[in-house]
């Protein structure tokens, strides 16, 4: 079985077995792409918390940044 890609280029962030594992516990199920849309938002978080802590002059990302 190939890896899912989050988008093209980039290498999905997130473990779906942990979140399938996680939306099963809910009682609810998990659809094909949801994984990669996960990741891709994962993605956009994590963009937009490194300028933030770039515009603080700083290089340490922290959970204010988040």
């Amino acid at each position: 079985m190939a890896k899912k890609k989050a988008a093209k280029g980039k290498e999905c962030l997130v473990v779906a077995s942990k979140v399938k594992a996680y939306v099963k516990s809910k009682k609810m199920m998990t659809s094909a792409d949801a994984i990669g849309a996960l990741s891709n938002r994962l993605y956009s978080i994590l963009d937009c918390a490194c300028e933030r802590t770039k515009a603080n002059r700083r290089s340490t990302l922290k959970p204010q940044d988040l």
